[in-house]
C-alpha cells in the first residue's frame, strides 16, 4: 500500500521543530519511521504534515552525568547498543536492547520513538519503568519533566500534548554490585512480547534484600512496576522459594486478551518472567560481590 499525501517538512533545531508543531495542522513527528511508516502505509495514520526530526542533530546524544545519563530522545537504538559506557552502569538497558525487533530496525529505531508509540509489549518503556525515567519534553511554553510512572496516559497515548515532543531520558543509575535481569516470550525473536519482565536488585553487607525493582510488560496497556513485589523482596535473604513466591504477586495483575492468548495465559506468563528476571539479577549481584 501507499501512504497519504502529506506535507514534508526537516527541520534543523528543536525551536523550529516545535514551532512547527504549534502553526502546522494535523502534523505528527517522524523518529526512526520502524513504526510509523508501517502505519502511514497502511493507512492507520493519515497526516497532513510529516516532521522528520532526523537533522536535529541536538537530539541525538548520550552524555553522562554524575548520577546516570541524558540521551536524546532521536538517539539510534544501535547507539544505546554499542555504548560502553552505558554496558558499564545501565547494563539492563544493554541487555533489554538486544531484545528491541532485529539489527536492521536497530539501526534507524530511536529511543524518544520508542517511548512515545508506547507499545504496552516493547522492551525500552519497561526499562525507563524500572529505571524511574524522567521524560524531558518542551513545548511552546518551555519545557518539562514527566515522570515515567507518569508518562502513560492510555493505550499506546503518552502523557504529552500535540504542539510538544519528547527532546531526551534522564537515567538514574543503580550503583555498583546491584544485579540485573531482563526476560521476555514472545512467539519469535523480534516479535513484541506475550510478557516480559526487568529486574534489579542491590543486595546488602548482610546479605539482605536492601532495594528492588521489578517491572513487568506485554500483558497490560503499559508496563506495570509490581511495588507490592519489590515491598516484599526488602529485607529478605534472596532464594529460589523467596522469588517464586514474591513473583506470584503477578497473577494479579491485570491482563488483556487477544488473538493470540487469553488473559490468564499472559498473567502466568508474567509470574514465570518475573521469576527468571529475579533469579538472574539475584546471581549477578552476588557475582560482582564476590569479584
Amino acid at each position: 500500500m501507499k501512504p497519504p499525501r502529506f506535507g514534508y517538512h526537516d527541520p534543523h533545531t528543536i525551536d523550529e521543530a516545535v514551532g512547527l508543531l504549534a502553526r502546522l495542522d494535523n502534523a505528527r513527528l517522524l523518529a526512526g519511521g520502524q513504526s510509523m511508516l508501517p502505519m502511514l502505509n497502511m493507512r492507520f495514520v493519515q497526516p497532513d504534515h510529516l516532521i522528520d526530526l532526523g537533522r536535529v542533530g541536538a537530539l541525538a546524544q548520550i552524555a553522562a552525568h554524575p548520577d546516570g545519563f541524558s540521551i536524546g530522545a532521536m538517539t539510534r537504538q544501535r547507539d544505546l547498543e554499542y555504548s560502553a559506557a552505558l554496558r558499564a552502569r545501565v547494563p539492563l538497558l544493554a541487555e533489554a536492547i538486544q531484545w528491541v525487533g532485529h539489527r536492521q530496525t536497530r539501526n534507524r529505531g530511536t529511543l524518544g520513538g520508542s517511548l512515545c508509540q508506547l507499545d504496552p509489549a516493547a522492551e525500552l518503556p519497561a526499562v525507563c519503568a524500572a529505571l524511574d525515567a524522567q521524560i524531558v519534553v518542551r513545548g511552546p511554553h518551555g519545557e518539562r519533566v514527566v515522570a515515567f510512572a507518569e508518562f502513560p496516559a492510555g493505550y499506546m497515548t503518552p502523557a504529552i500534548g500535540p504542539d510538544e515532543l519528547v527532546t531526551a531520558v534522564d537515567l538514574s543509575c543503580w550503583p555498583d554490585g546491584h544485579g540485573w535481569g531482563f526476560v521476555e516470550f514472545a512467539r519469535r525473536h523480534g516479535d513484541y512480547a506475550i510478557a516480559l519482565a526487568g529486574a534489579l536488585l542491590s543486595v546488602d553487607a548482610r546479605g539482605r534484600i536492601a532495594r528492588a525493582a521489578l517491572v513487568v510488560g506485554g500483558i497490560g496497556p503499559a508496563p506495570v512496576r509490581v511495588s507490592a513485589a519489590e515491598q516484599a523482596l526488602l529485607g529478605e535473604v534472596p532464594s529460589a522459594a523467596l522469588f517464586e513466591a514474591v513473583a506470584e504477586q503477578c497473577r494479579a495483575l491485570e491482563a488483556m486478551s487477544d488473538v493470540h492468548v487469553p488473559a490468564s495465559y499472559r498473567q502466568q506468563l508474567a509470574v514465570v518472567m518475573a521469576k527468571r528476571a529475579l533469579a538472574a539479577a539475584h546471581a549477578r549481584s552476588a557475582v560482582q560481590e564476590a569479584a
